[in-house]
């Protein structure tokens, strides 16, 4: 059903691979397209806690090159529904009425950085680096700027956002991105314990905080989002992202 990702279930756990390895498991439109519709089956079945995790030793290295290449050619107006869906995309990870684990087996740059860090808990083996580094191709981190000032604060957002910098799982764990950090032989078991745990939770009740924790945030959250996305749609038309585009 889905070509970029794997949806197995085992019980009330649903587990969501990225599955583009050869890639670097790297967004491309088709990607956020079934993680959408892959979020939506979970939703509406028996699920009680979903876990993200990347195939092989990456869990995902943002954008895809075709991906960022396509954007030169574009016009203005698509380059605007390309954003607004990229937001839409995290802003259902950051509200998803079910817990959401991050099970970061690897590197997660720039929007696999976004993805990683809005679920709820994020579990990271020691090995794995995290990085916004958009300001390095001539980008814009206009959307998870939204979330990640939220999380972090400004001060340590404009460290990671203007920089672009790579950083440990420890600092990512220091600076509130990383929930645990896990060597890489437990992450699985790790991963199951922590299911295992909010499964023996009330559902309603998991439901209802996560509701009350989105619903004050959501309103401010929205308007900063569509800036976000004017100028995320606005920065792919400059010439230094088509050229860089182009080089990589």
């Amino acid at each position: 059903m889905y070509s970029t990702l794997l949806l197995e279930h085992n019980g009330p756990t649903a587990t969501i691979t990225f599955n583009r390895p050869e890639k670097r498991n790297a967004i491309s439109p088709k990607m956020m397209c079934d993680l959408q519709s892959a979020l939506d089956e979970i939703e509406k079945d028996r699920t009680r806690v979903a876990i993200l995790t990347g195939a092989g030793n990456v869990f995902c290295a943002g954008m895809d090159l075709e991906t960022l290449s396509a954007m030169a050619q574009q016009s203005p107006q698509e380059n605007q529904e390309d954003s607004r869906r990229l937001a839409r995309l995290f802003r259902r990870i950051w509200s998803f009425p079910k817990p959401l684990i991050a099970a970061v087996n690897g590197h997660a740059l720039a929007g696999g950085c976004g993805i990683a860090t809005l679920c709820d808990f994020t579990l990271a083996v020691p090995e794995a680096k995290f990085g916004y580094t958009e300001v390095k191709i001539g980008f814009l981190p206009a959307i998870v700027s939204v979330f990640l000032t939220r999380q972090i604060g400004e001060k340590r957002s404009r460290d990671l956002l203007l920089t672009g910098r790579l950083i440990e799982a420890s600092e990512a764990k220091e600076f509130g991105l990383v929930t645990e950090i896990v060597a890489a032989d437990k992450l699985v078991s790790r991963t199951a314990e922590l299911a295992e745990q909010l499964i023996a939770a009330s559902p309603s009740s998991l439901t209802r905080s996560k509701r009350l924790l989105t619903c004050a945030a959501s309103a401010s959250l929205d308007a900063d989002l569509e800036r976000a996305v004017l100028e995320n749609a606005r920065i792919r038309c400059t010439p230094s992202v088509r050229s860089r585009a182009c080089i990589r």
